[in-house]
């Protein structure tokens, strides 16, 4: 049984304010909504600027659900891919809730464990090395047929994708091919069995894992920005079990709309239901 936010919003703010100055390690549980807040929705006006076309074409309604369309070519394909990589990531800026993010902690002991696929914490200036990208990257290929453990840089291919499509289609001669087994390449995204887990992608589990144990009976501060209900099992679950297993540590919830706690860690957590973004900037403030 889970418990919504109830408490005085400014009551909160105080709290997490003194647990992120008192903690003695923060780790940092970052979902869509974190995106979302700095202004990166997948929907409504930011979508259909960017692709109006494949909205008139095939009735696809955000940019989520177009990543999953079964396109008819691979010219297509890589038309939609390429736009989303570019707008979500290479030229998407750096989002306020980031920088602001950095700023508080910066000076702290943490570590960022994150399901966003964007980029944003790197640009932001976090350190590369407190950073575990559980669920890839945009700006990654990997073979469609995961043929080896590896994957690729795509800047460079996706701007020449994007610049030089036309009629919703890439050059065919810019499909990106397995350079092992000739296969296409698709995105290093783990939507199902094939996803790649690379030797980085290793490390920065291991860095967690190595975070997380030698941080075990202290006052950790577990910090859930954004995280819904698509994989609760990578976040939002663990964060619960460790709290629950930590008389010193605290579980936070910042989330609109979905700000809630198990009821046997609430005396151990703090749920606030507003937006990320004004969190964040109240505390920096």
């Amino acid at each position: 049984m889970t418990i919504n936010f109830t408490g005085n919003y400014s009551e909160q703010i105080q709290k997490l304010k003194n647990e992120m100055e008192t903690a003695d390690a923060i780790v940092i549980g970052a979902g869509a909504g974190m995106s979302a807040s700095a202004g990166m929705s997948y929907g409504g006006e930011r979508f259909e600027k960017y692709f109006f076309d494949f909205h008139k074409k095939y009735g696809i309604k955000d940019m989520y659900s177009g990543g999953f369309y079964p396109y008819d070519t691979l010219e297509e394909y890589w038309a939609w891919w390429s736009r989303h990589i570019l707008v979500n990531r290479y030229d998407a800026g750096i989002g306020k809730p980031y920088t602001d993010l950095l700023e508080i902690i910066k000076d702290k002991d943490y570590f960022v464990l994150t399901t966003n696929v964007d980029h944003q914490f790197q640009l932001a200036g976090f350190d590369k090395k407190r950073l575990f990208y559980t669920q890839g990257d945009y700006g990654l290929w990997q073979c469609s047929k995961a043929c080896h453990d590896k994957t690729y840089d795509n800047e460079n291919m996706v701007r020449r994708m994007a610049a030089e499509q036309k009629d919703m289609k890439v050059p065919s001669e810019l499909i990106p091919k397995c350079p092992v087994c000739g296969a296409s390449m698709t995105m290093n995204l783990r939507c199902d069995d094939t996803f790649v887990q690379d030797e980085g992608w290793y490390e920065a589990s291991g860095r967690y894992d190595d975070f997380i144990r030698g941080h075990k009976n202290l006052h950790v501060l577990f910090l859930e920005l954004g995280v819904g209900a698509n994989t609760p099992v990578i976040i939002k679950y663990p964060f619960w079990k460790m709290t629950a297993q930590n008389p010193k540590a605290v579980y936070v919830c910042v989330n609109y709309g979905e700000s809630s706690c198990p009821k046997e860690i609430v005396k151990q957590s703090v749920c606030i239901n507003e937006d990320i973004g004004k969190v964040i900037e109240a505390i920096k403030n």
